[in-house]
């Protein structure tokens, strides 16, 4: 059952990450207007992720500005949360498998 609920968080983290690199990439794709919001599934797929990533880095975007029009706020969201999926997971969830199994 422990095994089953690190599955789940660690799939789950991952997938966030995914996300966020997919969002970066849109958002530069539609900057350099190779795709437009005006397709219907770049519109839903741009308001998804949004609503994804942006309860994650809207709190590192307030901290830190971005430099020069650059956002690096992606970049810095992504190392914490691989940082928490290497180092911290473990760590918590050690003691949850070793008495549920």
């Amino acid at each position: 059952m422990g095994n089953f609920l690190y599955f789940i968080v660690h799939t789950l983290i991952n997938l966030v990450i995914l996300a966020m690199v997919i969002s970066a990439i849109l958002s530069w794709l539609i900057a350099f207007d190779v795709v437009n919001m005006r397709n219907q599934f770049i519109y839903q797929l741009s308001r998804f992720l949004d609503a994804v990533t942006r309860p994650l880095l809207r709190p590192v975007q307030r901290i830190i500005p971005p430099f020069g029009g650059v956002d690096i706020t992606p970049v810095i969201v992504i190392i914490v949360l691989i940082g928490i999926d290497r180092y911290l997971l473990p760590l918590i969830f050690g003691p949850i498998i070793g008495v549920l199994g």
